[in-house]
């Protein structure tokens, strides 16, 4: 009897075995044949040179293998919204302020000349209202309305939010440093607080420190950032902008910054991190402010310093003018195509394709 019942287990456990693998084949055969086609390249919608889109490929096949054919279609930019990435700067800030090529790049609408002066404005803003796309000029608003569908809502507030709190009545001035981590602080100290404008006077490549990219976190490319070969020539052009320079040195008519009106234009410089403010730089400026000192210590690593006399401007524009932003309607629309544009280099595509949209389309007959 006991043999009987083992012999009709382990038929039955076999058949269960049988059942099992058959049941294993017709399923895989059956997923094979009804998914199969989640293995080809989903059809796109529609054409352009600028997006090019490939499917997976196995590590060990070329991309001339006929069995994992590549294929590239173009994506036809009106018709599907598609969120731009911001890119990430490729430069560290030692190699963007060595050739003034690249930060001249940066900037992407036209920019005001300095012979043009400021006309009936009371500050200086820089830019105009356009920009060069292919053969045609765009204004802020036709940049904006080509961007629209390109950039997340919660960036395009994000940059709403910035350009709000920006101002060019506060500019910075950084001359001769030498230590590059210093220059990228103080760049990501003017982002911070709000101020679009900083200039670099001939930094001193005697003497170089080894640069953490990750100071600045990617401000420069929020920046207007200016190079200038020697003080006279970069003090020149900030006073025929209407600045008064400011100078940090501390002398016999150093004036402490809590005791100034920084609601009138003013450019702040810091020297470099040994000799401080050259004497051109002292001779030419128009004052001499310094943060008094409670310590034992008698001055502040030239970033802090920069940091700090920033802030302090900050407060003393919001407490005596109720904010610290104070760019008008236009200049704000102006600086956020601007902001729209360096985003991506894909935007400056973008708006290419909308210039040449704008040429095609037929004029009306007046």
């Amino acid at each position: 009897m006991s043999v009987c019942k083992t012999l009709i287990r382990s038929s039955i456990s076999l058949f269960e075995f049988q059942s099992r693998n058959s049941y294993r084949r017709s399923f895989s055969s059956h997923n094979s044949s009804n998914f199969s086609h989640f293995r080809r390249p989903l059809p796109l919608l529609s054409h352009n040179s600028a997006f090019r889109i490939e499917p997976c490929r196995a590590p060990s096949r070329r991309y001339g293998s006929s069995t994992q054919g590549t294929i590239s279609l173009e994506m036809e930019i009106p018709d599907v919204a598609v969120e731009i990435p911001e890119e990430k700067s490729k430069d560290t800030v030692e190699e963007l302020l060595c050739n003034r090529d690249d930060v001249l790049k940066l900037m992407k609408m036209e920019r005001r000349l300095d012979i043009e002066g400021r006309g009936n404005r009371e500050r200086w803003f820089p830019y105009l209202d356009k920009a060069k796309a292919g053969n045609e000029y765009l204004s802020s608003s036709e940049i904006l309305e080509a961007l629209n569908p390109y950039i997340m809502d919660s960036r395009k507030e994000r940059f709403r939010n910035a350009v709000k709190h920006r101002t060019y009545s506060v500019c910075l001035v950084v001359e001769g440093l030498s230590d590059f981590g210093n220059v990228s602080a103080t760049f990501r100290s003017a982002d911070a607080l709000g101020i679009q404008s900083v200039h670099v006077v001939a930094c001193d490549s005697s003497k170089r420190y080894r640069e953490n990219r990750h100071v600045s976190m990617g401000a420069e490319k929020w920046l207007d950032i200016e190079l200038w070969d020697s003080v006279h020539e970069c003090f020149k052009v900030l006073k025929s902008r209407g600045y008064r320079i400011a100078t940090t040195h501390l002398g016999m008519d150093t004036v402490s910054v809590y005791d100034m009106d920084w609601s009138c234009p003013t450019a702040i410089v810091v020297g470099n991190e040994l000799r401080g403010i050259s004497e051109e730089a002292v001779e030419s400026s128009d004052l001499h402010c310094s943060i008094p000192m409670k310590g034992m210590v008698d001055s502040f690593n030239v970033s802090v310093a920069a940091g700090l006399l920033m802030h302090h401007a900050v407060c003393d524009r919001t407490s005596r003018l109720g904010c610290h932003g104070d760019l008008t309607s236009e200049e704000s629309q102006i600086l956020l195509a601007e902001f729209s544009l360096r985003h991506n280099d894909n935007t400056i595509r973008i708006a290419h394709e909308y210039a040449k949209r704008k040429i095609a389309e037929p004029k009306s007959k007046l």
